[in-house]
């Protein structure tokens, strides 16, 4: 099979994003900047599995993809992670721990064979904002914050459109993640497990023995429980008091929210707006994601097309 020679530009562009439930491929037309939907493929992806497995189920679902493409791959991944080298670094996390020390682009690189000589790994959060920032809600933003709100809290900040990890103007590593909250990890509030273990606090009795997941935590806040509607409030209210300093030194201009929990808008942006508002950030619009899906895929392709010396 021919493969497409790094300087044929018109080759649309394969991406991966990988999460811990499942992997997403596709290819990305190099005129629209979007995803060809006939291409998008998910699968799942077990991140407690062995490493070969882990490769191999990547492997797969990018093998699946169409073969006339470009052989500069675009790979969304979660932290830790070694971006420049291509090495999981996935200690104490809880997920993709077999992957710790493993050089992914060789092995991802081993497994596509010809298909792929270049991969440009970037964290997934990067990509979600590189693609909201192309085709999105970050659109015209030259300051932005976007986070990615599920198991945890997923984040990047923006300036012209790169990604920034240094520096005193944003959290350490450009992570929200790493601040802390009453001296304790703020994912120990804002996150899947922070909500689920808040609720349970909250209901008590038999409802609190009983660890609902946080689209059932949803559905109950909606039909009036008020544990459900209290656990989102302080959760969300939580994050937006803990943003707004990095906010002011960042100088951001907008906050773009996606991930599973933004289906839950209604519960999540009064929530996190109150904390801003209560901070003095009232002039700052948080607003939803227009690409939540795409984002990711459509900033990988971004970074492998405008990222020299990748693995």
């Amino acid at each position: 099979m021919t493969v497409a020679s790094p300087q044929r530009t018109c080759a649309p562009l394969p991406v991966l994003d990988v999460g811990g439930t499942h992997v997403t491929a596709a290819v990305v037309d190099p005129v629209s900047g979007r995803p060809v939907p006939s291409t998008v493929i998910r699968r799942p992806l077990s991140s407690h599995a062995a490493a070969d497995s882990i490769l191999d189920a990547i492997a797969t679902a990018a093998l699946a993809l169409p073969a006339e493409h470009d052989p500069r791959w675009g790979v969304a991944m979660p932290g830790p992670f070694d971006y420049a080298t291509g090495v999981g670094r996935f200690t104490g996390v809880g997920k993709f721990e077999s992957l710790s020390g493993v050089d992914v682009g060789a092995g991802l690189r081993r497994r596509l064979g010809g298909r792929a000589q270049r991969l440009s790994f970037l964290n997934d959060a990067d990509a979600f904002a590189l693609g909201e920032y192309g085709a999105g809600a970050a659109a015209g933003h030259d300051r932005v914050v976007c986070l990615t709100l599920g198991t945890g809290i997923g984040s990047s900040f923006l300036s012209a459109g790169r990604p920034v990890h240094t520096g005193d103007r944003v959290p350490p590593s450009g992570h929200v993640h790493r601040l802390t909250l009453h001296g304790r990890p703020l994912e120990d509030t804002v996150s899947r497990r922070g909500i689920r273990a808040l609720y349970a606090r909250l209901a008590g009795g038999a409802e609190g023995r009983r660890l609902l997941d946080v689209h059932e935590v949803a559905a109950r806040a909606d039909e009036g429980d008020a544990a459900a509607v209290e656990a989102f409030r302080y959760a969300f209210d939580a994050l937006g008091r803990t943003l707004t300093p990095w906010i002011d030194r960042f100088g951001a201009t907008a906050v773009v929210i996606g991930g599973s929990m933004a289906q839950s808008w209604h519960l999540v942006h009064p929530a996190l707006t109150a904390g801003l508002a209560v901070a003095g950030r009232t002039h700052v619009p948080v607003l939803p994601a227009r690409q939540p899906a795409e984002a990711p895929l459509i900033g990988a392709a971004h970074w492998a097309r405008n990222t020299p010396g990748a693995p």
